[in-house]
Order: C-alpha cells, then structure tokens, then sequence
C-alpha cells in the first residue's frame, strides 16, 4: 500500500506540477509529509494548481525541461532522493498543429531529465510517467501489454512511444549502478480540476456547468478510463519499491481500469450528462484528425506482482467528478473537497489491497 511513513521527510523532484495530474500528486505527497520541489512551466490561468493553492506546500520553481542547464541546476540544488517526471504535452490533436514542439518537449524534454538525474548524489528512484498511446496501436480488441511494441500514428503518441525508448536506453546505459528507473503508462485520467481544452471530461463540464449540450467527437471509442488517483497510487507504489532496491519494478507497468470498465464515449458522456442534471450530448459527422478508435491496457503485471487493483469502479470516478465540479461551481473551496477526496480514495485504496504485504 502506499505508505505515509515512507514518504514522511522524503525529498522529491516532481516535474509537470502545474499540470493537472501533477497537481494531484503534489497534494497526495504533500499530505504525507514528502519534501516536494516543483519543476514545471507556469500553471495555466484557470487550473487545479491556481485552485488548490498547491505552490504553498512546496518549493515551486518555473523552467522548462526543453532547457538541460535548467533541469540540472534545478535538480542538483534540490538533491533528491525520488524523482516523478510528469512535464508533457499531453493532447493527441494538439500534437497535430504543434508536433515539434510535442517530439522536443516528451522525447528531448525526458532526455534532459534522465540526464539531469545522472548528476544528483543519493538519488534512488525515478519514474517516467508516459502513456497507454505508446504502444503501436493496431486497433484490435485485445489489451496492450508492458511486451507489446512502442508506436504511435500520430505526433503525440509517436513521441511517448520514442520516450519509453528513451528511457529504455539511459535505464540500460547510466542507472545499472545507481538509481532504479521504471516507467508508468496510465489509461485515460480524469479527475475533478482538468480545464485542459478539447479533452471529453473537461468539454462536458464546460458545456453542463454553462447549461449546454456538450459536443462529442467521437461517441464509439473506447478507451481505458480512471480516476487520476488510481494512476498515482500505481506510481507511488512503484516508487516505493524502487527505493527499496528492488530491482525488478524497474521496467514498464501498466495501470488501468479494469478489464470489464473499459468503455465508449458515449457510455461516459450519458453517465456524466445524467449525473449532473444537464442537456443530453450532441454529436455530428465532420472530418476528423486521425485518433485510435479502440485502446485497452492489459494491468495483469500490476495486479499479479504488485498486488494493485483498482479501487473504484468508472461510475464511482465519475460520481467523484460531478461532486467535485458541482462543489466548485457552486462557489465552494477547491482544495477542501481536493483533500477530502484523496483522503476518501486513500480509504478505499487501502481497502482494496488490504491483506497485500508492501
């Protein structure tokens, strides 16, 4: 389980904490005591970052992780013993207008950060959080395993693709004697606090919290959908036992709902729209970016040799992103229900791997 003692004191490095799943871990290590420094590019004006107040219970320092002098100063003045790499470009179509920047900021960008890591005394543990798109996706209906080939037909996920070998290459060339490297490819996050544009969740809360009917793009994809803390305690998990020497969590794992809550677009966006009282979904047919139709994630790596599991099912994720936008919407403090939702989930993580020896 992911242990408050273990973190309690703890110096980390946490790249892409103005982000919205960097925000989250921010708080979940903070809340247990960690040392945490932020290295990330400024927060978006309207973000879980700005909302929660998240620069107060850490050291903050905006660079950009395209810029290697950056990283290693940052880094090395922190000295570290834990290291999450989160800092991305995480949108597939906005990889389309800007696919440099996408291959220099995910593939260069985590380059840097390995390279930075190389030079901090004491490090013990990082992890690389990619993404489910690395695999070369062949559109099947059969899970993705941590064996199945890197790919990606699109810029973004070309460029997590080339990241896991990447990360793959400096494990094998520069840490068989030093810190343990694993890399972490979740599902499809979502979680109260994402304003991230043209991404499903965020579009339906705008359009409900605005009394509109939310468009959607694509109603049939299927994707591997969980709530941003089930991603993270996989992560934190896993970085628990890299501190702990054991060398074999250091290599790729899959973290994603599970086999039977993998569903289409409209599945969520019908659930959402009743849930919050609103107008029922549109969709129309115009031409589209090329984006996978079918993706699923095979976690039996996860579950067998980690005892990890989801804790809640997509309807109760869902049901946590309602009352949190609704809390929000309604004037109320967004790192109030922030907390007293991790610690809920916390809960039920801890009851779900209950009986797991960590």
């Amino acid at each position: 389980m992911v242990n408050d003692d273990f973190w309690r004191g703890r110096r980390v490095f946490l790249t892409g904490h103005t982000g919205f799943k960097g925000s989250w871990l921010a708080m979940w290590l903070v809340r247990m005591g960690a040392d945490v420094t932020g290295f990330s590019l400024p927060a978006e004006e309207v973000s879980l970052f700005r909302q929660t107040n998240v620069a107060a219970g850490l050291t903050h320092i905006e660079g950009d992780i395209r810029d290697l002098r950056v990283v290693e100063n940052a880094m090395v003045e922190a000295r570290p013993e834990m290291v999450f790499h989160l800092a991305a470009q995480p949108l597939v179509r906005l990889s389309y207008d800007c696919p440099t920047e996408t291959f220099a900021t995910n593939v260069q960008g985590t380059a840097h950060v390995l390279d930075a890591c190389r030079r901090v005394e004491g490090l013990k543990a990082v992890v690389c959080v990619t993404s489910d798109k690395c695999y070369e996706n062949r559109e099947w209906v059969w899970p993705y395993r941590e064996s199945d080939p890197m790919g990606g037909y699109d810029p973004y996920s070309a460029s997590k693709g080339a990241a896991e070998l990447v990360i793959s290459a400096y494990r094998r060339s520069f840490f068989t004697d030093g810190p343990l490297v694993a890399s972490v490819r979740a599902g499809n996050v979502i979680g109260g606090g994402d304003w991230a544009a043209d991404r499903l969740i965020p579009d339906i809360i705008r359009a409900l919290v605005a009394g509109k009917e939310p468009f959607i793009r694509s109603p049939r994809s299927v994707r591997p959908w969980q709530h941003v803390l089930e991603a993270l305690g996989g992560y934190l998990i896993i970085a628990q036992h890299l501190a702990s020497g054991r060398e074999w969590a250091a290599t790729g794992w899959n973290f994603g709902p599970a086999d039977d809550d993998t569903r289409p677009v409209d599945w969520i966006a019908d659930r959402m729209c009743a849930a919050w009282g609103g107008p029922r979904w549109r969709t129309e047919e115009q031409i589209q970016v090329h984006e996978a139709k079918i993706l699923k994630l095979d976690c039996a790596k996860a579950r067998t040799e980690l005892g990890w599991r989801p804790a809640l099912r997509l309807e109760e994720a869902l049901g946590y992103i309602v009352d949190w936008h609704r809390h929000v919407a309604n004037g109320g403090d967004a790192a109030k229900i922030s907390i007293t939702q991790l610690d809920a989930y916390r809960t039920q993580l801890d009851r779900a791997l209950s009986g797991r020896k960590f």
